[in-house]
């Protein structure tokens, strides 16, 4: 669905057509669901997520001034809603959210070895480890990275969607990447390619 089509739905939403709204929520719910997922971790909660972010969609598409995508104005209302979530899940189970910042910087090296005969096993190997790693990012890096590397939206979109200016996104999106990486390279199941090995022994 074009920008425009979805700014004539969205116009026909805010005149009283509510049924119009049947139609945004076919054309974007399966990203919503997908993007709750990868938030929340479960699918049970991931519903619900995507469910009051439709939800609160509709109730608040009076707001929507067609600044940008209307898939972009969603995607920050899930994630925000998935946000408070963990939130309010981590002050339950008592586990921090915060990190701690250094001056340290770490590139993860990951070897083209696609044509390998053991290539699907290890690229399958790849995939449990980012998705292990994931879980274990603070809320903010995880939303940041999903909406980047996952749903492919650009850095003017992610500033739209969690409402932050570009320099903040550009920042947050390395530290996020630097701290996945240091994720994946502490994992016993995930280690460094030997370059990496002979500049750590340098």
């Amino acid at each position: 669905m074009t920008r425009e089509e979805e700014l004539e739905i969205v116009r026909q939403v805010q005149d009283g057509d509510s049924s119009a709204f049947e139609s945004l929520v076919l054309s974007h719910q399966s990203k919503v669901y997908n993007l709750s997922l990868r938030m929340v971790g479960n699918e049970d909660d991931a519903l619900d997520m995507a469910q009051e972010s439709f939800i609160r969609a509709y109730n608040s598409i009076g707001s929507f001034r067609g600044d940008c995508r209307f898939s972009v104005w969603l995607y920050r209302l899930t994630t925000n809603i998935c946000l408070d979530f963990l939130r309010s899940e981590s002050r339950k189970a008592h586990i921090s959210l915060t990190y701690a910042e250094d001056d340290c910087e770490r590139e993860l090296e990951i070897p083209d070895e696609r044509f390998s005969p053991q290539s699907e096993a290890e690229r399958a190997e790849l995939r449990a480890a980012v998705r292990r790693g994931m879980k274990h990012l603070p809320a903010d890096y995880r939303a940041i990275l999903l909406l980047r590397e996952i749903d492919g939206l650009s850095y003017d979109e992610i500033g739209k969607a969690l409402e932050l200016e570009a320099g903040t996104v550009k920042s947050r999106i390395f530290r996020a990447r630097k701290k996945l990486c240091e994720i994946l390279l502490s994992d016993r199941n995930f280690s460094y390619t030997s370059e990496s090995k002979e500049r750590k022994e340098v």
